[in-house]
């Protein structure tokens, strides 16, 4: 090694916000130091090793591999997750609970394997042969050279090609699916090969050396599985004592590696709780080494500290992406029980603070269910998940949630996760299943929710898989440098009769290529409004932003028979000539949405409203261009001179793939101030087909929708203090919707922000301010429910 290219380690210390910060990254300098001058560091001998042990554990009992052996599997009878106590009980229920096309899946992921390709990412099947290279990324043909981990730039790709593939086969994690293969058949080829890519592994990979020791958060996840394989492969006779051993030796360097270069200061995020995971299981599962308790106290520490960091108080993961929201309940799921088998105190007062935000993360994940059972890929997805792996769909988060439910006692998750998941059956074994049969299933008793610090709201009308949700996110690009949101101000996703229909276009890539990156978090990806092509956030690095929005919601109203959300953005401030986007989106359950989109502007723009339909969705534009639509679902807006226009873009629901989808804009140009309005219309397959049009009036705007069996009217009021007459009705709220009966009079109301109401000459309401008033006919009496309370009123 060039002495001349070490990094001087004072020069590392750029950015100073605290003491404990350059402590921390002064120790790490000063360890990236050393250890670049020597070349790394060396596996210790056996004499070395068994100095890293805790001989007071042992007694007079040698300390060599067959007594490491026993003792790791002593501890793990009792520490480890139930699912391994007693393996045929284990294999017995696997087989009933999930049936035999899960065990065929694991089985045929494991030849693969076993023929050197491995499912990666949303790669498919990869081969790397099967004699693997571990630092060699296939897809670019890349083999990254065995130099210190500190001298890679992590960020440039030139080098090393995507290092996300590297990094994600060098996690280990299809030892799992090794693992669940020679559980079911016990065939040893399935033990041969994760005996051999163990040993091959170390060998290529001295510690401190290339390019899999460069991410403190890889490092973990390997230790991770690793741990996890040595329990499958237990009766294996190609896991033997000295291999076990030789193992150990890595792992301490791999607990070393992460104690030393922990992210606190660089990436704390799920970065860190990961390592903090990593930490606990290695200080937990491997007891027998001297810093074990230290190890286990640390990342104890980390995670006890780190989730009201990164869990917002109504439960929203605080880097705004449903993926890492998962990944954060799945790390603090195998806390909480690894911590129970660990004998942990169960009441005090940081663990009670912790179970209630991961409560409440699990929470979120409820309400984000869609009808269909998947869950919207809102910010980045990486593509990696946490063990247990599973044959389920990527955006299926269920599995996770399932096992909430058991954790925590509730019959609603449940009732949304749907049957006993692998995830429950891994972390608690056929117990947990029995415990999950259990537990009484029961619907939620809100449909609706916002989740104000995060952000979001979610429109829902129920709760079965044929019912309607959307989810329109007006929150922060995201904590710290925004890295894993997007240029999302607005956006919505929708499912329609229980239909996914429209989608985030997810995040494809990291490392790719800057214009993917770029593309995949812009605006346009995304189901909101631009304005002259350009994104709400300005994107900066691949992990940053040049400019960031500032979304808020400024009203919200949730009742049974409708929701009404409005928001806004300063996201075009910075334009020459600034503009402001407000959007409003008033749900009449059961039915339809209204959506209205106002720019404020002084200038000349090129506008339009995004719409991302998910792949395998039939839509076109018809109508001569009046609306956009296929089966089961329409669009209609209205804008001045505006017009739709249809193309095939991206979505990617796996990271690394993409897919061919639907994309229609409605499009104009304009001079100042702009406003649209889109009806988004489910109904029923092979009916009749909705219809929208627009009313002249001398203010406001007025639409006649034709839906199902039903004509409606809807008018919009931009001045409360002026009454508009329909013909109908007269009102001087800013929102009136209005479902008319066979005699004339309307059936019902739903009026928003308001104090008249006038119903063939008779007043209704002329009164104080209303927020609301959500009204019923019955006869000749009208059913009234405002902010106010309720009242009845007879107009015969």
């Amino acid at each position: 090694m060039n002495v001349g290219t070490v990094a001087k380690p004072l020069n590392k210390i750029k950015k100073i916000r605290s003491l404990d910060e350059i402590l921390t990254r002064g120790g790490q300098a000063i360890s990236v130091y050393r250890e670049q001058r020597r070349g790394g560091y060396a596996v210790p001998t056996d004499d070395e090793f068994t100095r890293l042990i805790d001989a007071d554990q042992f007694g007079r009992t040698p300390i060599v591999a067959e007594t490491l052996w026993q003792k790791f599997y002593k501890n793990a009878d009792e520490k480890f997750f139930p699912a391994f106590r007693d393996p045929e009980e284990s294999v017995a229920a696997f087989r009933s609970t999930f049936g035999k096309d899960t065990e065929a899946h694991f089985i045929a992921a494991a030849e693969a394997i076993v023929n050197g390709r491995i499912e990666l990412l949303g790669l498919g099947s990869v081969y790397f042969g099967e004699e693997i290279d571990w630092h060699r990324e296939p897809l670019s043909a890349k083999t990254s050279p065995l130099k210190h981990w500190k001298e890679f730039d992590e960020l440039d790709s030139t080098e090393t090609g995507n290092k996300k593939i590297i990094w994600e086969l060098n996690r280990h994690q299809h030892f799992f699916t090794l693992g669940v293969a020679y559980w079911l058949t016990g065939d040893e080829r399935y033990g041969k090969t994760f005996a051999s890519h163990l040993e091959s592994w170390m060998e290529q990979n001295p510690p401190g050396m290339g390019i899999n020791w460069a991410s403190s958060l890889e490092v973990s996840f390997r230790a991770m599985s690793w741990i996890w394989a040595f329990h499958f492969f237990r009766d294996s006779e190609h896991f033997t004592p000295s291999l076990f051993r030789d193992a150990l030796k890595f792992l301490y360097h791999h607990a070393r590696h992460i104690e030393l270069y922990l992210s606190k200061y660089y990436s704390p995020n799920t970065h860190l709780t990961g390592e903090g995971l990593g930490l606990y299981y290695i200080g937990t599962q491997l007891p027998f080494f001297e810093r074990s308790t230290y190890w286990r106290k640390l990342g104890e520490d980390i995670l006890m500290a780190e989730i009201s960091k990164q869990v917002l108080a109504d439960g929203v993961y605080f880097e705004q992406s449903t993926w890492y929201q998962r990944y954060t309940a799945d790390f603090y799921s195998h806390f909480v029980v690894l911590r129970a088998l660990a004998g942990e105190p169960y009441y005090d007062e940081a663990a009670a603070k912790l179970e209630d935000r991961l409560e409440r993360a699990f929470e979120l994940l409820k309400n984000f269910t869609f009808p269909d059972g998947r869950t919207p890929i809102i910010g980045d997805d990486d593509g990696g998940r946490m063990l247990p792996l599973t044959d389920g769909a990527s955006d299926d988060f269920r599995g996770s949630l399932a096992a909430g439910a058991v954790i925590f006692g509730r019959t609603s998750e449940k009732q949304i996760a749907g049957p006993a998941s692998q995830e429950l059956f891994w972390l608690m074994g056929p117990d947990g299943v029995r415990a999950y049969a259990a537990l009484h299933a029961s619907e939620p008793t809100e449909t609706s929710a916002r989740f104000e610090k995060g952000g979001y709201c979610v429109m829902r009308d129920g709760w079965s898989d044929t019912d309607n949700c959307l989810i329109v996110d007006c929150g922060e690009v995201g904590s710290l440098a925004g890295g894993h949101g997007h240029a999302d101000a607005l956006a919505i996703e929708v499912a329609m009769h229980g239909r996914t229909m429209l989608v985030d276009s997810g995040t494809y890539t990291y490392h790719e290529s800057r214009e993917l990156r770029d593309y995949f978090r812009s605006t346009t990806a995304h189901n909101t409004l631009t304005i002259d092509g350009l994104s709400s956030s300005d994107p900066g690095g691949i992990f940053n932003w040049n400019t960031r929005a500032s979304a808020q919601c400024d009203a919200w109203i949730a009742e049974d028979r409708f929701d009404l959300f409005e928001g806004s953005h300063d996201g075009y401030q910075r334009l020459s000539d600034p503009a402001a986007h407000r959007r409003s989106i008033l749900f009449v359950k059961g039915d339809y949405w209204i959506m209205r989109d106002m720019v404020e502007a002084a200038g000349e723009h090129e506008y339009a409203l995004n719409f991302h339909f998910d792949h395998g969705i039939q839509t076109a534009i018809g109508g001569d261009g009046a609306w956009a639509g296929g089966e089961g679902h329409r669009l209609f807006a209205f804008g001045d001179n505006a017009s739709w226009d249809q193309k095939e873009s991206w979505i990617s629901k796996d990271h690394g793939n993409r897919v061919n989808a639907p994309f229609l804009r409605f499009g104009s140009k304009g001079e100042g101030p702009q406003e649209f309005f889109t009806f988004m219309l489910p109904f029923t397959r092979g009916g009749q087909a909705p219809n929208v049009s627009e009313i002249p009036m001398a203010s406001g705007r007025a639409f006649v929708i034709e839906y199902e069996r039903y004509r409606d009217v809807f008018v919009f009021n931009d001045d409360t203090s002026n009454v508009i007459d329909n013909g109908i009705f007269a009102s001087n709220f800013k929102y009136s919707w209005a479902r008319l009966s066979e005699d004339a009079l309307p059936d019902e109301f739903i009026l928003v922000d308001g104090n008249c109401l006038e119903i063939d000459g008779r007043e209704i309401f002329d009164t104080h301010e209303l927020t609301y008033a959500s009204i019923r006919r019955l006869g000749g009496e009208l059913y009234t429910k405002t902010d106010l309370g309720r009242s009845i009123r007879s107009i015969s």
